[in-house]
């Protein structure tokens, strides 16, 4: 009888632990929002917003990545391209889609003549790599993604490519998957109030893992050619 009674303490002394290890963590998450909104909306330009997610320190993974990851190609250009979370080769160069995926969206954007060095601008919606290539979790999107919209307002393409699954859900603010998503154009509304026209695609790491799948996303880089010749870009 004892043993029973100290057994069903204990079990209460835990979950009591248990509930407020959850409550402390549903509120630094929520502090984690607040300071990312509030520190991208001071952010004037492109420079003041890599300096702010540099010194951030309100994403734990950041405390695992080798370098914060910013964006590689011009920004001002017409197509952003965003996606997930840097691998391992992006951690380690501290730059965007510079693996094995990344050659491949090269290559694809190459075909339809377009390159990141005159034409692309490409970032992630995480600045740092979750340990083990995992998925990043909903609050760690919820967290960059204030950074992440205000760096689409700072740079103002005429197009946004969301790759991947991801990508498109977060930035969307949708729950449909990637295969619905895909290929179908939306806008994106901004917090000024401007509509940005919106192509989901795959991600080229998806690509690599299933070939076949290539063929739709060659439609939509002709679906996005097609676009940007409508928009007198190209």
């Amino acid at each position: 009888m004892v043993c029973r009674q100290r057994a069903r303490r204990d079990h209460r002394r835990s979950s009591g632990r248990s509930l407020r290890a959850t409550a402390g963590a549903g509120q630094c998450a929520r502090a984690g929002n607040e300071d990312a909104r509030e520190l991208a909306r001071r952010c004037a330009t492109i420079a003041d917003l890599e300096a702010a997610i540099r010194a951030f320190e309100g994403c734990a993974i950041k405390r695992t990545a080798k370098h914060t990851v910013f964006a590689d190609g011009v920004a001002g250009a017409p197509v952003m391209v965003v996606g997930e979370a840097p691998g391992g080769d992006e951690d380690r160069l501290g730059k965007p889609f510079v693996g094995v995926s990344g050659q491949l969206m090269d290559r694809m954007f190459d075909a339809i003549g377009m390159s990141r060095a005159r034409d692309l601008y490409i970032t992630n919606i995480l600045f740092w790599r979750p340990p083990g290539n995992r998925t990043p979790t909903l609050a760690e999107q919820a967290i960059c993604l204030a950074f992440t919209r205000r760096h689409i307002e700072l740079a103002r393409p005429k197009v946004l490519v969301l790759a991947g699954g991801t990508a498109a859900k977060a930035v969307l603010d949708t729950t449909e998957g990637i295969m619905r998503l895909r290929g179908k154009w939306t806008s994106l509304r901004l917090d000024d109030g401007s509509e940005l026209p919106t192509l989901p695609t795959f991600h080229p790491a998806y690509l690599l893992r299933t070939p076949a799948s290539k063929r739709q996303s060659w439609s939509d880089l002709l679906a996005l050619d097609k676009k940007l010749k409508e928009l007198g870009v190209k």
